[in-house]
């Protein structure tokens, strides 16, 4: 079994040294490094790899709020903290978890679950689109503090919204909304099934049926091709044009 390599950051050795002892007699996680400020741990996660952190709220200098922006998604945060006022933020970063001073050992393992949890299936995720014997044809996003899975067959078109992407799909009225770029989701996707034909957009080429001076049409939608684009598409219309 892969461990999650995680570090705790606290500046009351009480509360940090309390975490600690959670993580080492938890058998699937890797304790990496306990600090009393965000500075030194970044300056760790510089040269090591770190899955999670644990991840005091109220600190000096840079709170655990701060940090956690800073990091953009670079790890997953549990907060330990003894404020609720901070859950709504906390949840805005998608957090994997939130929890409340004094914590006790059986809500430390509850979360830790959650995140074995969620490493699980980003592992899972991972074999499975990287072999291409499996044939599978799908993504995992994290939306709504859960993993949901997105078939590519769903998908109509990607919609970039700064750090948010939003999906659009045929089976729901609504868009999946979760925190990514456009880059990443572009270098994921398969190209021969999806292409980028604007800075904010990346369309379903199967999806793709009608095509109006440079705009692609779903329904009631016009899906804008840059000029940067242009060409690229225009290799695939060539392709399947009679």
């Amino acid at each position: 079994m892969n461990k999650i390599t995680c570090i705790a950051i606290d500046d009351e050795p009480l509360a940090l040294g309390l975490v600690v002892s959670y993580i080492k007699k938890t058998p699937f996680l890797q304790l990496c490094g306990d600090f009393d400020n965000p500075i030194d741990a970044l300056e760790f996660m510089e040269a090591n790899p770190v899955q999670l952190l644990f991840l005091d709220i109220q600190m000096p200098d840079l709170t655990g709020i701060d940090f956690t922006r800073i990091l953009d998604n670079r790890c997953k945060v549990i907060f330990t903290t003894a404020y609720d006022k901070y859950a709504v933020e906390g949840f805005k970063l998608e957090v994997l978890d939130y929890l409340l001073k004094p914590i006790s050992y059986e809500v430390f393992l509850k979360s830790a679950n959650r995140a074995k949890n969620y490493f699980d299936l980003l592992d899972l995720a991972h074999s499975r689109t990287d072999s291409p014997e499996t044939g599978e044809e799908y993504l995992f996003v994290r939306a709504d503090s859960q993993l949901k899975r997105i078939n590519y067959k769903d998908i109509v078109y990607f919609e970039g919204l700064k750090d948010y992407v939003q999906i659009y799909l045929t089976s729901s009225k609504s868009p999946v909304i979760f925190h990514s770029t456009m880059k990443s989701i572009e270098a994921k996707l398969p190209a021969n099934k999806f292409m980028r034909v604007h800075r904010s957009y990346i369309v379903n080429l199967d999806k793709v049926k009608t095509i109006e001076r440079y705009r692609i049409i779903f329904g009631k939608t016009y899906i804008p091709i840059s000029e940067s684009y242009k060409e690229a598409f225009d290799e695939f219309v060539k392709k399947k044009f009679l």
